[in-house]
């Protein structure tokens, strides 16, 4: 097995575009600014299923919340930010001193790889994984070691532990950004047992709601040294809105306020946020909604014979059997922006689950670029 250190990878990101590179310059890369510098440009009604957006946006009653709460923006609202903030950690079932809120998951993200990595403390991730780490492990000097995914697309805890005895920081994505797939509980407990001394795992549940993935809360709960990452912006159809948290052992979040600490967050996203966790029935739904239109989709490519990696999340990795760069202009010709590509999966695109209407569309237009009716 081979673990890449990096250098050439970070340049390759680097220039996916002036827009990721403005980003990386201000030490923050998130998933909207690595999708649209993928695609910069589109017409209005473009079907975008690039950037692991819910087309369903806020619920009904965040939406609600948002027009009541508007008339009172004017004021900062501190206090309402501070009872969000206990009504999550019930939620979660951990104390209030075990959360803290930001606006999404990728600045505790960041925050965390500038608190426990450096020179000599590397970041280690799975290859393909999010990238937001990588920039920020660059900022910080630290060595970033990339370790193949398995041959089931799990986590290779194992091969991690392995790569980096130095390591400050395991990220661990789960479901996996890009591929859609899970990393088993009893493998993260290894990689947290095993680990070096004084690092940390950061288990980013982005998309958790979307599968039947066991939390890694519990490991908070037992006093590890872990940090779990989890936000509003995908299950909740939030991304605009921006509202996420950081839940881990009071002095592990000590360390990350070292670099942003307890934000004061918009109070449209606190008031669609707070509505939404109030909704009883909202995160089964959206689970199944998301799981039908999934599994339909997966249908229609086993029955054409497209080959993709199956996904419990609201994305998958999609076999292009070209490569990807030129399908995915290809399908933008279509009026159809499919996600970017992953340097290791080179022929590989990520789509995101659209609703019923889009993946119509998307499959419509898959079928004209792989049967050759339109120039890549």
């Amino acid at each position: 097995m081979s673990h890449e250190s990096s250098a050439f990878s970070r340049r390759s990101f680097l220039k996916v575009s002036t827009a990721a590179s403005a980003a990386f310059a201000f030490r923050a890369v998130t998933e909207p600014m690595l999708a649209f510098a993928a695609a910069p440009g589109h017409p209005a009604d473009a079907v975008l299923i690039n950037a692991n957006e819910n087309p369903l946006g806020p619920c009904a009653a965040a939406r609600q919340a948002v027009a009541g709460v508007t008339p009172h923006s004017g004021r900062y609202l501190m206090e309402a930010t501070k009872e969000f903030s206990k009504q999550y950690a019930q939620s979660v079932g951990v104390t209030d001193e075990q959360v803290s809120i930001f606006a999404g998951s990728t600045e505790p993200l960041v925050f965390t790889v500038r608190a426990f990595c450096s020179p000599r403390a590397s970041y280690v991730t799975a290859d393909p994984g999010f990238e937001g780490g990588l920039f920020a492990a660059d900022r910080a000097k630290a060595r970033v070691v990339k370790v193949p995914l398995t041959k089931t697309y799990a986590h290779d805890v194992k091969g991690m532990i392995a790569a980096a005895p130095d390591a400050g920081v395991f990220y661990v994505c789960n479901p996996n950004n890009p591929t859609g797939t899970l990393t088993s509980h009893s493998d993260i407990e290894y990689l947290i047992e095993n680990k070096p001394k004084n690092s940390v795992v950061m288990v980013d549940e982005a998309y958790i709601h979307f599968s039947d993935a066991s939390t890694a809360i519990d490991f908070v709960k037992a006093g590890k040294d872990v940090i779990v990452l989890r936000t509003f912006s995908k299950l909740y159809g939030m991304a605009g809105l921006r509202c996420g948290f950081a839940i881990a052992r009071p002095d592990l979040l000590e360390k990350i306020h070292n670099y942003g600490g307890f934000n004061f967050m918009p109070v449209t996203a606190i008031a669609a946020a707070s509505a939404s966790l109030s909704e009883p029935t909202l995160v089964p739904d959206r689970k199944r909604v998301n799981a039908e239109v999934r599994a339909s989709t997966f249908a229609w490519l086993d029955s054409n014979g497209y080959t993709y990696i199956p996904s419990q999340a609201n994305f998958f990795l999609l076999d292009t059997k070209h490569p990807a760069k030129e399908v995915i202009a290809a399908m933008a010709q279509q009026n159809v922006v499919i996600g970017r590509v992953w340097p290791v999966m080179p022929s590989y695109s990520r789509v995101t689950i659209g609703t019923s209407e889009e993946m119509a569309l998307f499959q419509q237009a898959w079928q004209k670029v792989m049967k050759g009716s339109v120039a890549g």
